[in-house]
């Protein structure tokens, strides 16, 4: 049997989100899946190890250029490559009139989907829950999970030197967008109070663009830069088996947050405007809000008041 699995929110923390759920059908019927994802999801790189995981296939469709599957002409060809591959069945996690039309056109005969033309208001863990319960009767999700390989995590702890009798910790130190970066002075005074408490190695996890760059040095400049080794110029795929490696990850709402908790790490997600949900969602994941917030949401602007005591707290609970 031939499962597509439709999920074209963009991301790599959406598609993260949506593991459970593309598991749950892979269980059901016994076949690992296949899955039609946006490229920037990046899901070659973090998907291409894991065993429910068949075929990763990219929607060639930004909706600002003449990509393959943009457009009507796309829609055909969209169409053509579904309909050469052949098959079972189709689930998709959207409203889209335009998925539904391609399925059928391209010879595919149960098709699952969201209720069409209800796009507004979907919530990104629930709705796609009550898809699943209502189409194949499955009703328990477990976390997400990414695997990889064993000899890739050994690789990784020769390579990087990786001691396993100290605290090894992740700090995801980038975001998405300037609201979600804690500022590089909070992660300082953490790692001031964590190694009055045990010894520790750190590894920087961000982009390359330069506000998170501006981050990354000011630590690696900080008087606890020899700790901390950076990961800026590996590949997402290069540093999964380093955050496997880990104790521990602190991670702001960026795609190391997700990718750290679908590898089963512990992590601790400095929420400061993103709805909590985001980091919240699996129960590898600890969120810690803003002084003086009880929920965290867009707009609630809340990167400065992030307290490095209760990142400690909470480190030293999740250790112990």
């Amino acid at each position: 049997m031939k499962i597509l699995v439709v999920q074209n929110r963009m991301g790599i923390g959406d598609t993260i989100i949506f593991l459970p759920f593309i598991r749950a059908i892979s269980k059901k019927f016994n076949t690992s899946i296949n899955l039609l994802v946006r490229e920037n999801s990046k899901a070659e790189q973090y998907l291409d190890e894991t065993d429910y995981i068949d075929q990763i296939i990219i929607l060639e469709r930004n909706n600002t250029s003449n990509d393959r599957h943009d457009g009507f002409l796309g829609a055909i060809n969209l169409m053509k490559d579904l309909k050469d591959k052949k098959f079972d069945k189709i689930f998709i996690f959207n409203s889209s009139l335009r998925f539904y039309l391609i399925a059928k056109f391209a010879g595919i005969k149960e098709i699952y989907q969201y209720p069409l033309f209800k796009k507004k208001n979907q919530h990104i863990v629930n709705t796609p829950k009550k898809f699943i319960e209502s189409s194949i009767n499955i009703k328990i999700f477990d976390d997400p999970k990414i695997h990889i390989h064993k000899n890739r995590i050994e690789d990784a702890i020769s390579k990087f030197e990786i001691n396993k009798k100290v605290t090894n910790i992740i700090l995801g130190i980038g975001g998405s967008g300037p609201t979600k970066r804690i500022p590089p002075k909070i992660f300082l005074k953490m790692i001031g109070k964590i190694i009055q408490k045990k010894k520790c190695r750190f590894f920087l996890a961000t982009g390359k663009n330069n506000e998170e760059q501006e981050i990354l040095n000011e630590i690696l400049k900080s008087k606890f830069g020899n700790l901390c080794t950076p990961l800026d110029q590996l590949t997402i795929k290069e540093t999964l088996p380093i955050i496997k490696s880990c104790d521990v990850a602190v991670c702001n709402d960026t795609s190391y947050s997700h990718l750290s908790a679908a590898l089963g790490v512990d992590t601790i997600t400095l929420m400061a405007d993103t709805p909590l949900i985001y980091g919240s969602y699996s129960s590898k994941m600890h969120p810690i809000l803003p002084d003086g917030v009880t929920n965290v949401t867009h707009n609630t602007f809340g990167k400065d008041k992030i307290n490095p005591e209760k990142i400690l707290k909470k480190i030293i609970q999740i250790l112990n």
